[in-house]
């Protein structure tokens, strides 16, 4: 084994439970824990809001009622109001001690949720399918009685964290290429890699279409045989992992995403799901 791959923070994941997604070290200590590139405010303009108000058009469609368009029309008609008011102001904001009616019914927003999946193979991340095949939805389907989407996407074959909302703030915030939000895999090969390949994937490869990509950090696990390696990446691109290893010459076998933006899978066997509390909610709106 080179002196790379005897200094990588890397160590074989223990597969005594059965679940290979326990974290890159022996002691499920985070994996690039040495060095590891936290996420960092961008430059530019803000981040998105997350104060109290909200606009009441996004109030109504967050009801239920309507989208966001068709709640525009609703308010310019004059048939929404806000403490007894009649309310036609493009704009307008609801605090969340507002009582809001519509046609003479009081409304309220739907409740914010955060679900996180620990997605199995051979689902996929959409909300429905004209081929009848499993899609992640069914998985979460009873988490709560609000609808609740994927904030992007694993495809049908990769596996680990996968989280849902119906904060569509934050999602934006997640899926945006802006924000770089991390995510770290992990990867097992079908044959051995060598470290002139690992440079490669720190340079940056062509993926099929033309486009460009790099990883963040790669490393060889140790005593995997050079098979399997430790992937963090900020890229959304689709299939992303994959394609990067297919451009210098390697199929990747299984794929595992074990953190999105600063989650894990600790303790959360594969195929099951649990809501996130008020702190982690508040780290992903802060980070």
């Amino acid at each position: 084994m080179s002196e790379r791959n005897k200094k990588s923070g890397y160590k074989k994941p223990s597969r005594a439970s059965g679940d290979r997604s326990k974290g890159f070290s022996k002691s499920n200590k985070k994996p690039f824990a040495k060095g590891e590139q936290r996420y960092k405010k961008p430059k530019g303009d803000p981040l998105p809001s997350f104060s109290d108000e909200v606009r009441l058009n996004k109030f109504i469609a967050n009801a239920g009622i309507c989208s966001r368009r068709e709640a525009d029309v609703l308010i310019q008609s004059g048939i929404v109001e806000v403490n007894g008011k009649i309310i036609t102001e493009m704009g307008y904001k609801v605090k969340p001690n507002d009582t809001v009616k519509y046609d003479g019914s009081t409304i309220q927003s739907e409740k914010k949720r955060y679900v996180l999946l620990n997605k199995p193979k051979d689902f996929i991340t959409t909300m429905d399918d004209e081929h009848g095949r499993r899609t992640v939805l069914q998985l979460v389907k009873n988490a709560c009685k609000e609808r609740i989407y994927p904030v992007g996407r694993l495809d049908r074959n990769t596996t680990g964290v996968l989280l849902f909302t119906n904060d569509g703030d934050l999602t934006k915030k997640l899926t945006h290429p802006r924000y770089e939000v991390k995510k770290i895999y992990h990867v097992e090969l079908e044959r051995p890699i060598d470290v002139e390949a690992i440079h490669a994937l720190h340079a940056g490869v062509e993926l099929d279409d033309g486009d460009f990509a790099k990883v963040d950090v790669a490393e060889i696990i140790a005593d995997s045989r050079n098979r399997e390696v430790g992937v963090e990446i900020h890229s959304g691109k689709n299939r992303v992992v994959r394609r990067m290893f297919e451009a210098i010459g390697h199929k990747v076998v299984r794929l595992d995403r074990v953190k999105f933006a600063g989650l894990t899978k600790k303790d959360l066997p594969r195929g099951t799901w649990r809501f996130l509390d008020e702190k982690e909610v508040d780290f992903l709106r802060m980070g």
